[in-house]
């Protein structure tokens, strides 16, 4: 927790930091970008950065905390429309493809996060694996309440196929790959909701 903050808002300073934070290291990667060139484009003070952060890697998990509220709060945007499962998986599905096809776009952030964090004792892989586990858990539940029956099979499959997409985004033609993944999902969806309870 950053020891700066009083209640529940954040420094403009801690904001700047996490800003610019964010930009780099998802454009050049996390281990590229010293924390003297985060102070600079944050215009504050090397005091004010360790203030709020003691050290590189906390501005690495609060990035990738940020990441994951930005995240959580499209699904749960999905989720709250109140449509059925199947509809609501289609629609969290396609605020990823919405993801991909934006200007910028360099991939999943947590998995070229965990690619520069290989130890999954370290606090940025761990942040890693909570926000994926999360992600895992309510894919099936949603796909639950498509159907129980492999509805955990069926999550990991949608899973395998967003980090394909988004692994694949940054590499070719996203509207093509957008259109080869929501279209897996919709097959996905329509196999899963056919499954006869055992």
């Amino acid at each position: 927790m950053d020891r700066s903050e009083t209640g529940t808002r954040p420094s403009e300073a801690r904001l700047r930091l996490l800003t610019t934070a964010t930009r780099v290291f998802y454009t050049e990667g996390i281990h590229s970008v010293g924390v003297d060139r985060i102070i600079a484009e944050a215009k504050v003070t090397r005091a004010t950065f360790y203030r709020h952060f003691p050290g590189k890697e906390d501005l690495v998990v609060a990035y990738l905390r940020s990441a994951d509220q930005g995240i959580r709060a499209q699904v749960e945007t999905a989720i709250a429309a109140g449509a059925p499962a199947s509809d609501t998986v289609r629609a969290v599905a396609s605020a990823i493809a919405d993801g991909i096809r934006s200007p910028g776009f360099r991939g999943c952030a947590f998995l070229n996060a965990v690619a520069e964090y290989p130890d999954p004792t370290h606090p940025v892989h761990q942040a890693v694996l909570a926000h994926r586990a999360w992600f895992l858990d309510t894919v099936s539940t949603l796909m639950a309440g498509i159907e129980a029956t492999g509805a955990d099979a069926a999550a990991r499959h949608f899973v395998m196929l967003r980090d394909g997409a988004m692994a694949a985004g940054c590499l070719f033609d996203p509207a093509a790959i957008c259109e080869t993944f929501l279209r897996g999902v919709d097959g996905l969806v329509e196999a899963h909701g056919s499954r006869q309870p055992a």
